[in-house]
């Protein structure tokens, strides 16, 4: 029998809530698909990280390296500072595992209503391919006071590794701080050509570069000029642009013009929530970061939400259509299709919802019908 080894993060909050509805849900797929799967659990997260001052170790990330594919609940904590959980858990699994496509559909389902009045009422279903290891995300930067100054920023990624070397001179009346975005060819070239071959795999005819680079040419005009380069190979697919400012009008207005978005990684990060909004809310939202040869994660694109834990209370499906994903990734499609269809059968009833969508019933509630609607 076909089996899968899954690295389970349940993370904080509500993280190990969803989560548990998602295998719930997975292992009812694997039942009727005649496929295995081994849960193999991590504890790190807020509470690891008070109770022993560690993050996420060198050595668990080598383990790691042996599974099929990552699955994660929520990460954030009210007690630690902001960034820290962050930056030392996903993005230290996204930088180690070059995972350098973040993926988010933005799908109407059925059943469920837009909140925001469109201009159809046709079908919505967008693809946004966000790049995920650059941009003014690669944690170069810092703070300096007036004065005279030089220092070495360490770099390291999958594509390239060293040192960017910082000079200040500064005559200001206080400190100032400063964030750099980087952008490399390799890197944009090869999440364009992820893009189209999406377009190209579920049969869309249209591919949106997402930038700004009238306010800034130098990093973003090396974006387009990749996007444009790599789509003169997919004569059939229509190269569309957009500033990110226009983006987030006309997404609101006319989601049914896109097909799949292109966003470089803060921009992407940005569009994406508000397309959670398009689809219900982010309790509908799934997301994957991915390498495509190597090991990807899978993950619901809401937070932690504190205040929510241990109520009983949150949507367990953008985590349970992120293990759908997984599933298309691993090649089992037919059960990802059935996850997704069971998902639909749900919402389309309308008997079981939680508060979010209008209802009464619970996190395990929504994951029991889920389960019981693949069976």
């Amino acid at each position: 029998m076909r089996a899968y080894r899954i690295g389970l993060l349940p993370g904080d909050g509500v993280g190990p809530e969803v989560i548990e509805e998602g295998v719930k849900a997975l292992e009812a797929a694997a039942s009727r698909f005649g496929f295995g799967l081994e849960w193999v659990r991590y504890p790190f997260g807020a509470e690891w990280y008070l109770e022993r001052g560690e993050l996420l170790p060198d050595s668990a990330l080598e383990e790691m390296k042996g599974l099929d594919a990552l699955y994660l609940g929520a990460i954030g904590d009210p007690r630690v500072p902001p960034g820290i959980l962050e930056r030392g858990i996903l993005l230290k699994i996204r930088f180690h595992f070059d995972q350098y496509v973040n993926l988010r559909p933005i799908k109407l389902l059925p059943g469920v209503e837009c909140p925001i009045k469109r201009g159809s009422e046709g079908p919505l279903e967008v693809y946004v391919v966000r790049e995920n290891t650059e941009d003014l995300y690669v944690g170069l930067g810092g703070r300096r006071r007036p004065g005279s100054d030089r220092f070495l920023l360490p770099l390291e990624r999958r594509l390239y590794r060293g040192e960017v070397e910082v000079s200040f001179k500064l005559d200001a009346p206080d400190e100032v701080a400063f964030q750099v975005g980087l952008i490399s060819r390799r890197g944009a070239e090869r999440v364009s050509r992820f893009a189209f071959e999406l377009a190209k795999s579920k049969g869309k005819r249209k591919v949106t570069c997402v930038d700004k680079v009238n306010a800034m040419p130098h990093i973003y005009s090396l974006w387009r000029e990749t996007f444009e380069e790599v789509g003169k190979d997919y004569p059939d697919i229509e190269r569309d642009y957009a500033y990110v400012d226009a983006m987030t009008m006309w997404l609101v207005k006319s989601p049914e013009s896109y097909q799949v978005i292109l966003a470089p990684n803060m921009f992407g990060d940005i569009i994406t929530d508000l397309g959670a909004v398009l689809q219900g809310g982010l309790g509908l939202a799934a997301g994957a970061n991915l390498n495509p040869v190597g090991l990807s994660m899978f993950e619901p694109i809401h937070g932690s939400a504190p205040k929510h834990k241990g109520k009983g209370t949150i949507n367990p499906m953008a985590t349970i259509l992120a293990g759908a994903m997984m599933l298309e990734f691993l090649g089992e499609a037919d059960a990802a299709v059935a996850v997704e269809r069971a998902v639909e059968a749900v919402l389309r009833e309308g008997r079981v919802r939680t508060p979010d969508l209008g209802g009464s019933s619970t996190t395990s509630q929504v994951g029991d019908a889920v389960a019981s609607a693949l069976a």
